[in-house]
């Protein structure tokens, strides 16, 4: 396992090897998680983590006007459908 040193500045080096296996380069976003135990360091993302569901709540309704009580009748059903 590669091992690295704390300096005086609270800097580490992640070792070359690791850099190219996760496609790190200068300026690399990394984010730092604290476990009980130490850090675990991931590259930030750069979207979000999404669900096609998330997704599909912006696609605008290409249908007819649903009233009220069609609306209420779909988010029950789909919550009987979820539980």
């Amino acid at each position: 396992m590669p091992t690295t040193t704390l300096s005086t500045k609270g800097q580490i080096v992640i070792p070359k090897e690791i850099r190219q296996r996760h496609g790190w380069v200068p300026g690399s976003a990394i984010e730092l998680e604290e476990l009980a135990d130490g850090v675990v360091l991931r590259q930030k993302r750069k979207v979000p983590n999404t669900s096609i569901d998330d997704l599909l709540g912006c696609v605008a309704y290409d249908g007819p006007a649903k009233t009220l009580e069609e609306m209420d009748q779909a988010i029950a059903k789909g919550a009987r459908e979820h539980k």
